[in-house]
């Protein structure tokens, strides 16, 4: 019955449609609605506005009153906004055709600002043009659009209905401002690189494969931009920076979507000692000017993202909340002993390095809530970065963990050309047993280090999980306008004429 209902209704929509085209009112032919003022506007300065006509424009959400007076509540990109309709003040007919709108249809009015009786700023309307006439039923807040994979789906919807998230996206594009205002001012120059490449470099992950008829060959959504910038380094581009869009072939979580946002920046003659300071003090400022604070609440827990960080090292941090001290552990089978007693899950080929990768992520990941460094990861897991002079067993890298999650990653770049390549063949190696995220080889980058890389500093930051923490979201899909979602067809009936 309700359905039969809803169906209903959606005719008697498209029946008001029809009548106003033969009449020759179609609104879909109407061209514009100029100089309307915003609500917001009107009600921060109701005193310059009061007895004064005015022109707004919006969709209409709600209908309340009978008889010769009915109230609509108006919502524009800003707020809502009272109607007030009079059939005294804009005649009979016009009454009549106020009467027959709906919920969700887009309106013009001219009218003029006073305040009712209780206390509601309000137009006074003259005059209501419909523009666009809505086909379908808006569902109402409280009862109507919870379902969260719906709203995901249907984002235009869920910023209709729960307005209030379009907060998030505003925040989203100041964050992103205020990165580039951050690294603009620090003289980094913004640039663009490839985002079809034929290969898929620069990070382990798999990629999302297409293919170029032209040319016949296959070609990979990038993975990162890491190797293009680099490659600009060596041109003598002194510090580089590009934010955009990333694509990997993997799953799908609270933290992962297979297209997200990343910055990646490089500095000639720094290391990743410089991509500490850069990114503790790029976000600390981010916080502070979008925010007005450097302490943010996430989920019931306040981050305090004040410059420094805590730094630790990958084996310390395993030692502290496993017991495990890799320091005396010096071969592989003596670390695949231990991780069997602790009941690690690994394949029976890892090495040392990538064993101490897997305790970390086992042990260590969780209790990373406030702000930290975790520095010096195993060669094997970092390929694209310089060995620590120290301990060659190690690199000199860092991820920053905020909330449990990686929110940066850096190192001090691999500039030489020898061990580089000896580093891209053990990946081609581990791809060619069925490692589909291990990196392919790259000859000409291979060849841009021969030319010479200088000593350089390189940073990545996942900007949808930096907006997460800004604005204490809890899934990636609430800070993506569109996320990926699997397709559901929309009911034919739905949308027939």
């Amino acid at each position: 019955m309700e359905e039969q209902n809803l169906n209903e209704m959606l005719l008697i929509r498209r029946e008001k449609l029809k009548k106003l085209v033969e009449e020759g009112k179609d609104p879909h032919k109407i061209e514009n609605f100029k100089d309307a003022i915003y609500a917001k506007t009107i009600k921060d300065n109701y005193s310059e506005f009061e007895e004064k006509s005015v022109r707004v424009s919006g969709r209409i959400m709600t209908k309340r009153g009978h008889g010769k007076v009915s109230f609509m509540d108006l919502q524009d990109s800003t707020g809502r906004i009272q109607l007030f309709n009079r059939m005294n003040d804009i005649g009979e007919e016009e009454y009549e055709a106020v009467k027959t709108l709906d919920i969700g249809d887009i309106v013009g009015v001219e009218g003029e600002i006073f305040t009712t009786k209780t206390g509601e700023i309000s137009v006074r309307t003259k005059k209501i043009t419909l523009l666009t006439k809505s086909l379908q039923i808006l569902p109402e807040k409280w009862h109507g659009l919870k379902d969260t994979d719906l709203r995901y789906r249907q984002r235009y919807v869920d910023l209709i209905v729960n307005p209030e998230i379009k907060d998030v996206f505003v925040t989203r594009s100041k964050i992103i401002s205020a990165i580039r205002k951050f690294l603009d001012g620090r003289g980094f120059l913004e640039v663009e690189t490839p985002i079809l490449n034929t290969i898929a470099g620069g990070a382990n992950a798999r990629p999302f494969i297409t293919h170029h008829n032209t040319l016949d060959i296959d070609m990979y959504l990038r993975i990162a931009n890491e190797l293009f910038l680099k490659r600009l380094i060596v041109g003598g581009f002194d510090k580089v920076y590009e934010m955009g869009r990333m694509f990997r072939n993997e799953g799908m979580d609270h933290s992962h979507n297979p297209e997200y946002t990343a910055i990646e920046l490089y500095q000639a003659y720094g290391d990743y000692e410089d991509m500490m300071d850069i990114t503790e003090n790029m976000v600390s400022t981010i916080a502070q000017e979008v925010l007005g604070t450097m302490k943010v609440n996430y989920q019931g827990t306040e981050l305090d993202f004040t410059p420094p960080w805590k730094r630790i090292t990958m084996v310390d941090a395993i030692k502290e909340y496993s017991g495990v001290d890799f320091n005396t552990i010096e071969t592989a089978e003596e670390a695949m002993k231990i991780a069997k007693e602790k009941e690690v899950e690994i394949d029976e080929d890892l090495t040392r390095g990538e064993i101490i990768s897997e305790f970390f992520e086992a042990f260590c990941e969780d209790h990373l809530i406030q702000p930290t460094f975790v520095i010096k990861h195993p060669v094997e897991v970092s390929p694209l970065a310089k060995r620590d002079p120290e301990d060659p067993r190690f690199t000199q890298r860092f991820e920053a963990f905020v909330y449990g999650n990686e929110l940066a990653n850096a190192f001090s770049e691999l500039n030489d050309a020898i061990d580089q390549k000896q580093r891209f063949e053990k990946q081609v190696e581990a791809r060619e047993k069925g490692d589909e995220e291990a990196q392919m080889m790259d000859y000409d980058f291979i060849n841009a280090l021969e030319i010479g890389l200088p000593p350089t500093g390189g940073l990545g930051i996942g900007v949808d999980r930096l907006v997460m923490l800004l604005t204490n979201q809890s899934s990636i899909r609430d800070v993506l306008l569109f996320p990926t979602m699997k397709p559901v067809g929309i009911e034919k009936e739905n949308i027939e004429e």
